[in-house]
């Protein structure tokens, strides 16, 4: 079975940073796609970045392009999302999330299989 452990969550202040990390392992395909989503009380979940394992492609959010980073680290089976200049809106419960067999970058939820415990990122103004 796929497990994925989220971590690095806190609370911060609006312009600082954060740097989420998600653990993966036991996948049964050779290439996949690790994404980040986010949800905040009373709204949808959101999709924020995401990486595949095939070429490093990645995809971000509107919302966060040019403040956040995700990367992955292959030897150690773990991707990151650095968060810099971090905004109150940013406020949300952060999940990683395993598409597997997926190569290209891509945030439709119903292609993630496996899904993270979840960290909680406050921002305060």
């Amino acid at each position: 079975d796929v497990q994925l452990q989220a971590s690095g969550g806190g609370l911060v202040q609006a312009g600082g940073s954060l740097r989420l990390s998600c653990a993966a392992s036991g996948f049964v395909f050779p290439d996949y796609t690790i994404g980040w989503f986010r949800q905040a009380p009373g709204k949808e979940r959101e999709g924020v970045a995401c990486i595949t394992s095939v070429d490093g492609s990645t995809y971000y959010a509107d919302s966060v392009k040019g403040r956040f980073t995700i990367s992955n680290d292959n030897a150690r089976n773990t991707v990151y999302l650095q968060m810099d200049r971090l905004k109150p809106e940013d406020t949300a419960t952060y999940y990683c999330a395993a598409a597997p067999g997926i190569t290209k970058p891509t945030m439709t939820s119903f292609l993630y299989d496996d899904w993270g415990q979840g960290t909680q990122v406050t921002v305060s103004s």
